[in-house]
């Protein structure tokens, strides 16, 4: 394990207090989220051109084990289309080993872990995020422990099982998988994808990924589904990062996209505020944002707001027609990541996105993953 840059800390945002690297954590006092101090970035000539995975943007990470786990996740497609009359393109982060964008966060947050010497994790997701977790747990020979709500997909827990995790059901809601979670914490180490910040680096790669996808420029507007929020504030950190090595000459606006049905986030954002609306949360077929009380809301407030981007919130049905549209182009994606196209609609029809700007929506996971919902979605029995 070698440093790549100056004493690089565990930062938490909301009182600047820093924490040195050497001594794994996930939270800071308090159960504070936190993140990193900001990175320099890097420009082209950094990129390792000679790997083929997100693992060529190493250089950028706070510092590099000797043995990273990968199974080849990153460099995803962008392919150019035409939605709803404008030219876009669509970064395509379901082809990832195991199916979503997460696999960018857990390939290095574990790697990362991993160097610093923990050799059991505890994680809790509802499906994608414990998928990851599960798989790279496997292939670095690290034990992984994923609790998940008793309600959660048959389909998305056997994958888990299937890499050899133990799979706990919580019963009740996602949030109380969550608090049982930390409770648990006390005796393994917590290696959650909405709290550690070794994951947000995983998912800045993306950032990373699309400047080199565009010929080394930023894209004008991102739009990405959001639940906690990891995409959203991955894609502010490694954007920035590339400003601040003056790699690109602007950040991209991005643009985070909620159910109507369970959106804290882009409540908070409409209404103008800083801290949590009330808003009801009811279920929603985009069950990879339905999270109730995200613990990053400042952080990712922040981000739509310094970006100049914004929120969108979308109906059930709103959200199926946005599945089924890119589903009839060839493009089968599970409800959540859909939600992007059905949000680029709303904001060319209000003019806050043009057709003559460069519009990337990230769609984050495979529809094989919600084969059964959308199965019930078109009456069909399986």
């Amino acid at each position: 394990m070698t440093p790549d840059h100056p004493d690089p800390r565990y930062l938490d945002p909301r009182t600047g207090d820093t924490f040195p690297l050497d001594e794994p954590r996930w939270c800071g006092p308090g159960q504070a989220p936190l993140l990193l101090t900001p990175l320099p970035g890097i420009g082209r000539e950094q990129i390792d051109g000679t790997t083929r995975s997100l693992w060529r943007y190493r250089a950028a990470l706070p510092f590099v084990p000797d043995d990273p786990i990968t199974l080849g996740e990153g460099c995803t497609p962008l392919l150019p289309r035409v939605l709803h009359g404008a030219p876009v393109h669509l970064k395509c982060e379901w082809q990832m080993p195991t199916g979503s964008f997460k696999d960018r966060g857990a390939s290095v947050m574990l790697s990362l872990l991993r160097a610093q010497g923990v050799a059991a994790v505890l994680e809790d997701s509802s499906g994608n995020g414990g998928a990851a977790v599960s798989a790279y747990a496997a292939a670095g020979g690290m034990a992984a422990t994923i609790m998940a709500p008793a309600s959660t997909s048959p389909a998305k827990t056997v994958q888990m099982r299937a890499h050899g995790a133990t799979v706990e059901l919580i019963p009740g809601t996602r949030q109380d998988t969550a608090d049982a979670a930390v409770a648990r914490a006390e005796s393994v180490f917590y290696a959650s994808h909405n709290w550690h910040p070794f994951f947000l680096q995983g998912t800045k790669t993306l950032a990373y990924e699309l400047w080199e996808d565009l010929g080394f420029r930023a894209p004008d507007n991102v739009i990405v589904p959001c639940g906690a929020g990891s995409n959203v504030l991955g894609c502010e950190i490694g954007f920035a990062e590339l400003l601040r090595a003056g790699a690109i000459e602007h950040m991209p606006r991005i643009f985070a996209v909620q159910p109507a049905h369970c959106g804290p986030i882009a409540a908070a954002f409409l209404a103008g505020s800083e801290d949590p609306v009330d808003t009801p949360i009811q279920p929603t077929i985009a069950e990879g944002t339905a999270i109730a009380q995200p613990i990053r809301l400042s952080e990712v407030l922040g981000t739509l707001r310094e970006t100049r981007g914004g929120a969108v919130m979308l109906t059930e049905a709103e959200i199926e027609a946005a599945l089924f549209g890119l589903a009839r182009i060839g493009v089968y994606v599970e409800p959540t990541a859909a939600q992007p196209a059905g949000a680029l609609a709303k904001l060319l029809e209000t003019g806050v996105v043009r057709p003559d700007q460069t519009t990337v929506l990230v769609l984050t996971g495979s529809g094989l993953k919600a084969t059964p919902r959308i199965a019930e979605l078109m009456g069909l029995a399986l």
